[in-house]
């Protein structure tokens, strides 16, 4: 599906909060849950320099979600994010029973920018959203983020 103005809009923000992320030292992932009517009702960004690598932004919104959310809500739902969901993300967004995931870059970019830097492969394999929740409605990668999210991650990544 094409991206509307509004997903251009909060794919926008969540690469801001990826900024803010790096600027604290962190990893530059950010996201943003959004209502069906368009309004914002959770949003984060990384937080895993503490030493806790599951303190993901999106696992944040499922577990936020799950407590505030009622599961009709959470349904329509969109769940907007500089990064594809890894497979952890990924498993609680279809747990939590999240709607549509738009995401700036994909994992598949990410990896292969990883690896042109000598990165060392992370424990977990980069898998689609759509392998480890096949229900989930999902749209991305937006061209338009990836020059940005590209230099983010290798401010934070580039040894």
């Amino acid at each position: 599906m094409a991206l509307s103005d509004l997903d251009v809009e909060l794919l926008a923000r969540c690469v801001e909060l990826a900024r803010v992320a790096l600027d604290d030292g962190d990893e530059p992932f950010g996201s943003v849950l959004v209502d069906a009517d368009g309004n914002i009702l959770f949003e984060d960004r990384n937080r895993v320099q503490g030493g806790d690598a599951t303190q993901h932004p999106e696992f944040a919104i499922a577990r936020w979600a799950a407590e505030n959310v009622a599961p009709v809500r959470r349904v329509r739902a969109t769940v907007y994010t500089s990064g594809e969901h890894c497979p952890m993300c990924a498993a609680a967004h279809a747990w939590v029973g999240l709607g549509r995931i738009v995401y700036a870059t994909s994992s598949q970019q990410l990896s292969q920018w990883l690896g042109e830097w000598g990165v060392p492969a992370a424990p977990v394999a980069a898998l689609p959203i759509t392998t480890v929740a096949p229900r989930v409605v999902t749209d991305g990668p937006a061209p338009q983020f990836e020059a940005e999210m590209k230099a983010l991650y290798e401010a934070r990544f580039r040894s």
